[in-house]
């Protein structure tokens, strides 16, 4: 086993991987296979790896990606223009990959699917980012409408907003979803009064709001799940 484990440091990434598959390289190995080339002074695992120091916040490692923006991997000597694109790339690529996993079990019934289908879509945003989902009689999605992006104006955030909207898609029922990105998916006071606003003017129009979901680093806070609702 000593031996194996000393020849698999001593291989490079591209054929440590032919020899014991993905699974035993390391996140900078595998990004060292993507970016296949380095510089006369670095390797392509030394890139990686300088790649990799640049996570800052709550996301380590490959989720950093997310969060590092294209004109800083380009500060990286020898990350040019076609190397920031492919792990810019490679970052929306596992974003649409986990998506599309949860869409197999996605039922707007059931927080845990709904939280899990736009967990990678909300949870690497930077900002608050607000979504109306109409859904039909049958739970069904109709539209999903982005209702704000930044910090979140409450007083902007209206009932009349989100239900004329709600009108136009002849929804039968909303849903409510938005992101904290300090990571912490415990709802505010604020969004526990709003929530309340927007429940209470769904049931005169007939139009009822189903849940309001709170999306965090891996976490997330349903209201109907709570109780609060």
């Amino acid at each position: 086993m000593e031996a194996i484990t000393e020849t698999m440091s001593q291989e490079q990434p591209y054929e440590k991987f032919m020899r014991f598959g993905a699974e035993a390289l390391t996140e900078a190995e595998l990004l060292a296979v993507i970016l296949r080339t380095g510089t006369r002074n670095c390797s392509a695992l030394e890139l990686a790896e300088k790649v990799l120091s640049l996570a800052r916040g709550r996301e380590k490692g490959l989720n950093a990606l997310h969060h590092i923006p294209l004109r800083e991997l380009l500060k990286i000597p020898g990350i040019g223009e076609v190397k920031a694109v492919k792990l810019k790339s490679l970052a929306e690529l596992s974003k649409r990959m986990a998506r599309e996993q949860a869409a197999s079990t996605l039922s707007f019934d059931s927080p845990d699917t709904v939280a899990r289908y736009f967990m990678e879509e909300l949870r690497h945003e930077e900002r608050e980012k607000v979504l109306l989902l109409s859904l039909d009689s049958r739970l069904n999605l109709i539209e999903k409408d982005v209702l704000s992006i930044g910090t979140v104006n409450y007083s902007l955030l209206s009932a009349r907003e989100i239900f004329v909207l709600a009108f136009q898609n002849k929804a039968s029922s909303v849903m409510l979803l938005h992101n904290h990105p300090s990571g912490d998916a415990t709802p505010s006071r604020q969004d526990v009064c709003v929530t309340e606003k927007i429940k209470e003017a769904g049931e005169l129009l007939g139009i009822p709001l189903t849940d309001h979901i709170v999306i965090g680093s891996n976490a997330y806070t349903s209201f109907k799940k709570c109780g609060l609702l």
